[in-house]
């Protein structure tokens, strides 16, 4: 068993639940991990192998695009997203981060974290 990670992709994003947050947008970090069985890539040498981490990314910047009140719903999306375009995926770590929260206060940022295993 192995990790693949993929940390600090940066997006803009339209997620919250007040209208403002909606409307104005806000930018947001997400880190992915991701748990599977890499001995057959580690000899292979062969990306048809292995987790492809572009996929990945391409997964969170679709994912992110789409509002949601919640980041809690974002971070689920991705996860499924990860467990049906990628079968070599048996677990799965989102974590999302709102960089500068209109929170009333200095806050550098709120993050959401969710795992998952992929379920038999």
């Amino acid at each position: 068993m192995g990790i693949i990670k993929v940390e600090n992709i940066r997006v803009f994003a339209h997620h919250g639940c007040l209208k403002e947050e909606t409307a104005i947008g806000s930018e947001y970090s997400v880190d992915i991990k991701v748990k599977a069985d890499l001995q057959k890539s580690a000899s292979s040498d062969k990306l048809g192998d292995t987790v492809d981490y572009v996929l990945i990314n391409k997964i969170v910047t679709e994912e992110m695009a789409i509002p949601s009140a919640l980041l809690e719903k974002v971070a689920k999306r991705i996860i499924d997203r990860i467990f049906i375009e990628d079968k070599l995926v048996s677990v799965a770590t989102v974590v999302v981060s709102k960089i500068n929260p209109p929170i009333g206060g200095d806050v550098e940022k709120v993050t959401i974290e969710i795992s998952e295993k992929r379920k038999a």
